[in-house]
């Protein structure tokens, strides 16, 4: 608890201490009224002041000025019955206030536990960078370290900056950015980004980007400033209020004027003033609208904050809500489903061990820079010795030729076969690039190297389908044959291939045109490519953007890894959220309606009223929290 909150608890429990003293007082008249008012100023005070200000700047219009009213009101009944001869209670007055107050507390304390769970799981901003400087770390703050500079990040500290790794190796703590357990290993010359935790040796890190452009200043300010964008459930609250609480004012004057005037002048009956006067007093203490006011923004902010923490940023509440209405999802190939890199599929019709063919076409390949290249020599699991390779010839359009181990090795396409005379194989079955090779002119087999489809890719189709999704899309720019081989792994209904950005644009505008109900359309993609696509779906969510400008601005959703699984998970958390929502709306308003009605018939008095307002009012708050709770 901060300061004021543990000041208010102080004067929630003294007024408490000294309401229950007065029942034992034997006091009458003034001194009892004069007695009573001690605890109803000492809670009450700052709800008069706030109601004051409120009519001062011509915004009377809230939850303080109702509260006000219908406490004030307790007390002049209760001094009129004093007046004349009766025993006024003051004791309802006080009450109300006081559990007013101690709801407004327990909305503070739950409202404080939700931030404070949110800049925990976001703590991610460094408080400094190490910088080398005559042999001495001296630690400086992070806005003033220029582009280009090594920094040292010891075990245990946060990398301050995106750069690259120029000297040591070791694993690093990514769970705040991507929401993965499994820690991350990282070797010379691979990128990191700030706001990782360095877990076991030192590191030296070259600076690729300033601090106001790095990945925790860029993530850090879209979490702060997600709600300022407002979904269409806050709107509605927003402008709920602002009519609600002056048509309950305007009903409780009709309720204290005409049922008296109906009575005296229609039944010839008693107009009963002070009993419709406390009905109208206790139908403004239930019509209080803080419930909903409350609970409805913070439901967003725990549900951004939930998400932030399983490695998924969403810009605001309304992509938020617009997340859980989606029922179709179209994703990009490449980088989004698939791997986005070459890698060694399959070996087929290989006389020798597939090892040894691997290690040939490798060795071959090793002073090559191409793709293709890399990919072999990654299968190959080492740095080829280049001692045993000479007489390297690169064929533009065909493939390489070289000398191995006193062999003529020849790797490449079917025309670099037909040219060294070797028959070869075709591979009609396996989806990729083929790469032939031939040892002294005899076939020695092919090598299939291929794009593969991520692990979770399949997983990540079962799930949007478990959670709603009707319908699923694949576009790319690759050949129909390789389109079609992983649509059909990965079961996507529809699948459109060999498009240039432009195309991709325009079939989502004809899914979208084409759409009926209310479902909307997302789009996942790398966020570096695709930025037309994102922008022009109902929600565009990138993918792996870690540290990817294009994807952060061109993006609605960001998931800082690359797993296909999170855009499932990012719409189970959206339809929590709006389900939640949905729940304190409906709970909210029908038992403000009942009691209502209730305090109009003058079957419910002001005790029953404000329970009804502090309890539903602490029930919508810790149910809005639940949408904190991400598993």
């Amino acid at each position: 608890m901060n300061k004021k909150q543990k000041r208010t608890l102080y004067r929630i429990l003294a007024a408490a201490a000294l309401l229950t003293g007065l029942h034992f007082v034997p006091v009458r008249g003034t001194v009892r009224f004069v007695l009573y008012m001690i605890p109803y100023l000492l809670i009450g005070y700052d709800v008069l002041r706030k109601a004051f200000k409120g009519i001062k700047n011509r915004q009377p219009m809230d939850e303080s000025l109702l509260m006000c009213i219908a406490t004030l009101g307790a007390i002049v009944l209760a001094v009129y019955k004093d007046l004349n001869g009766q025993t006024g209670d003051y004791v309802e007055a006080v009450a109300v206030m006081l559990f007013y107050q101690t709801g407004e507390w327990f909305q503070s304390v739950a409202v404080g536990k939700s931030r404070r769970n949110i800049s925990e799981l976001m703590d991610i901003r460094p408080d400094y960078a190490n910088i080398e400087t005559d042999g001495s770390i001296e630690q400086v703050d992070p806005d003033e370290v220029e582009t280009g500079t090594v920094i040292y990040v010891k075990p245990g500290e946060k990398i301050p900056i995106d750069g690259i790794v120029v000297s040591g190796s070791g694993t690093l703590d990514t769970a705040a950015l991507t929401g993965e357990s499994l820690p991350r290993n990282i070797i010379e010359g691979d990128e990191v980004i700030s706001g990782c935790i360095n877990l076991t040796s030192p590191l030296r890190i070259k600076t690729t980007k300033e601090f106001g452009e790095s990945t925790v200043s860029k993530i850090l300010d879209l979490v702060e400033n997600a709600s300022s964008l407002k979904s269409r459930s806050e709107n509605f609250i927003t402008k709920f209020a602002r009519i609600y609480t002056p048509a309950v004012v305007y009903s409780a004057l009709v309720l204290v004027i005409l049922p008296p005037l109906f009575r005296m002048f229609v039944m010839g009956a008693d107009p009963m003033w002070g009993s419709f006067v406390y009905r109208a007093l206790s139908f403004l203490v239930i019509s209080c609208p803080c419930a909903l006011v409350v609970s409805i923004p913070l439901t967003f902010f725990a549900g951004i904050g939930g998400a932030s923490h399983a490695g998924i940023l969403v810009k605001g509440s309304n992509y938020l809500e617009t997340l859980s209405e989606v029922d179709t999802v179209v994703f990009d190939k490449t980088g989004t489903l698939t791997q986005g890199n070459f890698e060694v599929d399959a070996v087929h019709h290989c006389p020798i061990e597939e090892k040894e063919l691997i290690e040939i076409a490798a060795l071959a390949e090793y002073a090559s820079t191409h793709p293709i290249s890399q990919s072999l020599r990654r299968a190959y699991g080492g740095e080829p010795d280049s001692s045993r390779v000479s007489a390297i010839e690169e064929i533009a359009g065909q493939g390489i030729k070289a000398t191995v181990d006193g062999r003529k090795i020849a790797v490449g396409n079917t025309k670099l076969m037909r040219a060294v005379g070797a028959f070869y194989v075709e591979c009609p079955d396996d989806v990729g690039t083929v790469i032939h090779v031939s040892i002294d002119g005899q076939y020695a087999g092919h090598i299939v190297i291929s794009d593969i489809i991520k692990p979770d890719s399949g997983k990540a189709i079962h799930r949007l389908r478990a959670c709603g999704v009707k319908k699923t899309v694949m576009l790319t720019g690759d050949a129909s044959k390789i389109a079609d081989k992983v649509a059909s792994e990965l079961h996507i209904d529809e699948v459109h291939s060999e498009l240039l950005p432009a195309d991709k644009v325009d079939i989502v505008d004809r899914l979208i045109s084409s759409k009926q109900g209310k479902g909307k359309l997302a789009f996942a993609g790398d966020g570096i490519n695709d930025a037309p696509v994102l922008s022009r779906a109902d929600i565009g969510i990138a993918m792996g953007a870690m540290g990817s400008d294009a994807a952060i601005e061109a993006a609605d959703v960001v998931l800082m890894d690359d797993d296909p699984v999170k855009i499932a998970d990012a719409i189970r958390i959206a339809k929590k959220c709006l389900r939640i929502v949905k729940e304190n709306i409906v709970f909210a308003i029908g038992i403000k309606l009942i009691c209502l009605l209730l305090s109009a018939l003058g079957l419910a008095g002001m005790w029953i009223a404000v329970f009804a307002d502090v309890g539903v009012m602490i029930l919508c708050v810790l149910n809005a929290i639940r949408a904190l709770m991400v598993r």
